[in-house]
């Protein structure tokens, strides 16, 4: 189950890896191709207004001198981007509901095998109720338009369908017991996403763990805030169809970490929470717990 985005990237790193090898530049490639430059350039990013037409494939295959195997996969691969899948559901979102930074994002969450998730203040998208979604989109005020909520709203709830469609990605989610205990839409709503998390926690493929506050200093902290880390399937070789990812965001933008120095540092604070939260049936007592004190109060 990959995505049409991350199955092009993978595409264009390894038409970049037989260039490369062959010791050619993209200017040399594109001059044998009888294309310009940016075609190469567009075709090892992955670009989605490439179309990979066999042709061209073939004739890069013979340049780069591609082996048997090589040559094989690919072909198949790139008949794969043309062969009338549907676009991707967030298509219908790019241009208002989801900025730029994210849309690369959720085309990314979309493939993944593991999503791992930590979250200092809020439940994450995956995870949050319609209304909570919206009170979330609400602030700051002003910052996103009035007629852009809904919006906003509809692309988290279809996002959240990932998470039960075939062969879904596992979710593994930290919340800081503080998200617990912020209230965003009142009692009533905080009553219902409380038993939301309870409710999408027994799937298998699903994990929500806290970490309490009789925890003290964690990974969380180390990081300075939210992030998410994201692995990928691999191919037939057993190699990754996207290095592994770590992911942070900022009000009006995004950080794209691939560096394994990077990576590794995310995942030393992931490890680091994890030794640290509350098992999941513990988790599942705080919060119910939560969800007793909304309700009653």
């Amino acid at each position: 189950m990959v995505g049409p985005p991350l199955l092009r990237r993978y595409i264009g790193r390894r038409l970049e890896a037989l260039r490369r090898k062959t010791g050619l530049t993209q200017e040399q490639a594109a001059e044998r191709l009888q294309k310009g430059r940016a075609t190469i350039a567009r075709m090892e990013e992955g670009h989605e207004g490439v179309r990979f037409r066999d042709v061209d494939i073939r004739a890069l295959l013979e340049i780069y001198n591609a082996t048997e195997e090589d040559a094989d996969l690919l072909l198949a691969l790139t008949a794969e981007t043309r062969n009338g899948r549907r676009k991707s559901w967030w298509h219908d979102y790019t241009e208002t509901a989801l900025p730029t930074w994210f849309g690369l994002y959720v085309s990314l969450e979309d493939s993944a095998e593991t999503i791992r998730q930590y979250e200092s203040e809020l439940i994450p998208g995956l995870l949050q109720t319609p209304t909570y979604a919206e009170q979330v989109a609400r602030v700051p005020a002003g910052y996103v338009p009035e007629e852009e909520i809904q919006r906003r709203v509809e692309v988290r709830v279809e996002r959240q369908s990932l998470l039960t469609r075939p062969r879904a990605p596992h979710l593994r989610v930290v919340l800081n017991q503080a998200v617990l205990h912020r209230p965003v839409g009142g009692n009533q709503a905080m009553a219902e996403q409380m038993t939301h998390l309870v409710e999408i926690a027994v799937k298998a493929n699903v994990s929500i763990r806290i970490v309490p506050f009789s925890a003290g200093v964690h990974g969380g902290m180390a990081a300075c805030g939210p992030f998410t880390l994201l692995d990928f399937p691999a191919d037939q070789r057993g190699e990754p169809l996207e290095p592994p990812l770590a992911y942070a965001e900022t009000l009006t933008g995004a950080i794209y970490l691939h560096k394994p120095d990077e990576v590794s540092a995310y995942r030393l604070a992931w490890a680091d929470l994890e030794k640290r939260a509350l098992n999941q049936q513990a988790s599942t007592r705080l919060i119910l717990d939560a969800q007793k004190g909304y309700t009653s109060g």
